[in-house]
């Protein structure tokens, strides 16, 4: 056991869905858009991204958003598919690491994503392993669904009222500095997952359990 900790909770991509923004980048590359890294950085710094994530905007919406933006016509399923790619795999030991840790704590998921990511990985998952997320945790907030994401502490101590933990029992595990930095502003544990670590390898070693 993890010496006062009592309720974990888990962050998504990074720390147990493999992913990699660079081959979203590369896909939409491949359709013609040369420009990504500029359209990109151009739609983040209005609310574009926020939006979708917090639910905000529809995924129509989104999608025009990007058609607009491109130099060339896309299809919704091109700009899906491309913004999709960065979704890799959930490591089988992972899942079997969250049902052992399940026996010992309260299991929380806490993610910044959307609706298009979250049909995505949701079907990776149900085809590679026959299971669903909410199989092993004992709530999920998803930004989009809850109209919060991460770093605003509003979601942090929403976690903490709804399930009734108090935060000094309570670890975050996340691979973003600034959301980490968020938690800890609540009184919530935290763990960097940094580049090159994994859960499974650098902080949940058999002994812990």
């Amino acid at each position: 056991m993890i010496q006062g900790i009592k309720h974990i909770i888990f962050d998504l991509g990074g720390v147990l869905l493999n992913i990699d923004y660079n081959l979203t980048e590369q896909a939409f590359i491949k359709l013609g858009i040369t420009r990504f890294k500029e359209i990109y950085s151009q739609l983040t710094q209005s609310s574009l991204f926020d939006d979708l994530e917090t639910g905000k905007i529809s995924t129509e919406k989104f999608v025009s958003t990007l058609q607009q933006y491109s130099e060339i016509n896309l299809t919704q399923e091109e700009i899906i598919t491309a913004w999709n790619a960065m979704l890799i795999e959930m490591p089988i030991r992972r899942l079997q690491l969250l049902q052992q840790l399940r026996l010992h704590y309260d299991l929380i998921l806490l993610s910044n994503t959307n609706e298009i990511h979250e049909a995505a990985f949701t079907k990776i998952i149900k085809e590679t392993h026959g299971q669903l997320l909410p199989a092993f945790f004992d709530k999920i907030y998803y930004s989009h669904r809850v109209g919060l994401r991460k770093p605003s502490t509003e979601i942090f101590e929403r976690v903490l009222e709804e399930n009734r933990f108090i935060a000094e029992h309570t670890l975050f595990i996340d691979d973003s500095p600034q959301h980490i930095e968020a938690a800890k502003t609540v009184g919530i544990k935290t763990i960097l997952l940094e580049k090159g670590m994994s859960i499974e390898k650098d902080i949940f070693k058999p002994k812990v359990l």
